[in-house]
């Protein structure tokens, strides 16, 4: 059995109405991915009106990418670091009091590689109250980081993380309780 490209077909997927997806790929691209934009209430206006939920005090810092508003959740007084990718081909939520550093991928969709065709998978990504993801970390598809949970820099979360454990490493495993002074 030989990988088969060809027949790949992912017509299933279906995450929006075509031109909704073209104006918010415009719009991604002048407004967010655009680094000479670091007007963070420009970006929450276009995500609430392209269908994200959104609730106060966010901070949404330039060269952030967002593949699909409507199947995005953050709650309030959340930071969204530089160059963030949010490849949200199904649902993220991201909690309240949680920190996405720069340069962080979450990552809800993967190829089936055990499929000649290669075949698309998606699966939510939840980000639970007060966790942090790290710079450069990486938050694959179906993943759940509990509440208060650390994802350390450059760290790969490939299973869920516990509430208030700080996790390291490729992949990712726990190395500490996370405490508070």
């Amino acid at each position: 059995m030989k990988t088969d490209l060809s027949s790949y077909n992912n017509d299933w997927y279906q995450p929006g109405r075509r031109l909704k997806i073209l104006c918010w790929y415009f719009i991604n691209v002048l407004i967010f991915i655009n680094p000479l934009n670091p007007i963070s209430s420009l970006k929450v206006f276009f995500l609430k009106l392209f269908g994200a939920q959104i609730g106060t005090g966010v901070v949404i810092k330039p060269g952030v990418s967002i593949k699909y508003p409507w199947l995005l959740t953050i709650g309030n007084h959340c930071w969204i670091g530089e160059s963030v990718w949010i490849d949200n081909l199904a649902q993220v939520t991201i909690e309240d009091h949680v920190c996405v550093s720069q340069g962080a991928l979450l990552l809800c969709g993967n190829h089936n590689y055990k499929s000649t065709r290669f075949d698309l998978f998606v699966t939510p990504i939840t980000l639970r109250e007060g966790s942090w993801v790290g710079a450069k970390s990486i938050v694959t598809p179906g993943v759940t980081l509990e509440s208060h949970a650390v994802l350390s820099v450059c760290s790969v979360a490939t299973t869920d993380l516990e509430s208030y454990s700080i996790y390291q490493g490729n992949p990712a495993v726990k190395v500490k309780s996370r405490q508070f002074n």
